[in-house]
């Protein structure tokens, strides 16, 4: 019950490529429980597993692993065979350097280049030439790169900053989920910024963890959040181990040696507060057994802290756009 479910906005901005291919995916999105009404609400929210399986459908149908975001396609397994082709390198600065070189070998492939910045790493991309009006690839191949780094170290890659060369999106407070880390936008650059150290840091995977990776990625890869080491992500992990008793903030600060005020600010500068970290969770929660159909409207309610299904019905359509009957009705 700990995943973040995703913003309905991400799944519009992946169906983008095939709506103007005129790729007719409505199906596609029955088979798996999206509804148009979700899918148009803004404030809807989507199950991980949701999320990867319409972008898998979606390569299949389009046979195109840029999702038609990009001025040529890039046809199934190639994120694949690029993998297999750097697997066998001895550091992550020749994996990397051999991935990006693989990739440029195709014509009209969104340009990747990975640059020294004395003690840091920049990887840029360049967005000029993509179809992607919603920046999903843009975004998408960013995450990608990042977290196929630090599966091949063994480690998380800490980031220290992600820039965009376009201004801040309505989206923009689900950025934590993917780049947990400074933003800037209206950069010159769409780009990651990291620690060189990294780049020096043998490869601990082989032929043998790479098939079991490429099972499920790189869908998977852009379906689960990035539990970062950033306040709100703590606190995420913290509440959810126990979604039956709510702290208050202040068991929340004495658990973690600081002051309430102090807490508050923190989380302030994060731009995220105590209140929406507990409604987030409730709301993941909710959706977790809104699907599973496990428990009743009212059973949910109680889980949840809430002493009335009304106060839940109305916090739940705040929080999705939806009531928990129409969310749990698309899943029938």
């Amino acid at each position: 019950m700990r995943e973040r479910t995703i913003a309905s906005h991400f799944a519009r901005a992946a169906t983008g490529g095939a709506r103007r291919m005129g790729y007719d995916y409505a199906e596609l999105l029955h088979r798996l429980g999206i509804s148009a009404e979700l899918l148009d609400e803004p404030r809807a929210r989507i199950a991980p597993e949701q999320f990867s399986a319409l972008l898998q459908g979606l390569w299949l149908a389009l046979d195109d692993e840029y999702l038609g975001l990009a001025r040529s396609p890039s046809k199934r397994g190639t994120f694949a065979m690029m993998c297999h082709a750097l697997i066998h390198c001895s550091t992550l600065e020749k994996a990397l350097g051999r991935g990006l070189l693989f990739y440029s070998l195709f014509p009209d492939s969104p340009g990747l280049t990975l640059a020294r910045e004395e003690q840091w790493v920049r990887l840029s991309l360049d967005d000029s030439q993509l179809r992607d009006p919603d920046h999903f690839l843009s975004e998408s191949l960013l995450v990608i790169w990042h977290r196929l780094g630090s599966w091949l170290i063994g480690q998380r890659i800490a980031l220290e900053q992600a820039s965009f060369s376009y201004p801040k999106p309505g989206h923009s407070a689900e950025y934590d989920l993917l780049f947990p880390c400074p933003l800037e936008f209206g950069a010159q650059r769409t780009s990651l910024l990291f620690h060189s150290r990294y780049l020096g840091m043998p490869l601990l995977q082989d032929e043998r963890t790479l098939k079991h990776f490429l099972e499920h990625s790189p869908a998977d890869l852009l379906s689960r959040p990035d539990d970062g080491d950033s306040l709100s992500s703590r606190l995420r992990r913290l509440l959810s181990r126990d979604s039956s008793r709510w702290p208050d903030l202040d068991a929340v600060a004495a658990h973690l040696h600081i002051s309430p005020q102090t807490l508050r600010r923190h989380l302030r500068e994060e731009g995220s507060s105590f209140q929406e970290l507990k409604d987030q969770l409730r709301r993941d929660i909710a959706i977790y057994h809104l699907r599973r159909a496990d428990l009743s409207l009212q059973q949910i309610a109680w889980q949840l802290g809430f002493s009335e299904p009304s106060a839940f019905h109305r916090a739940f359509k705040k929080w999705t756009g939806l009531t928990p009957g129409a969310y749990r009705a698309q899943d029938s």
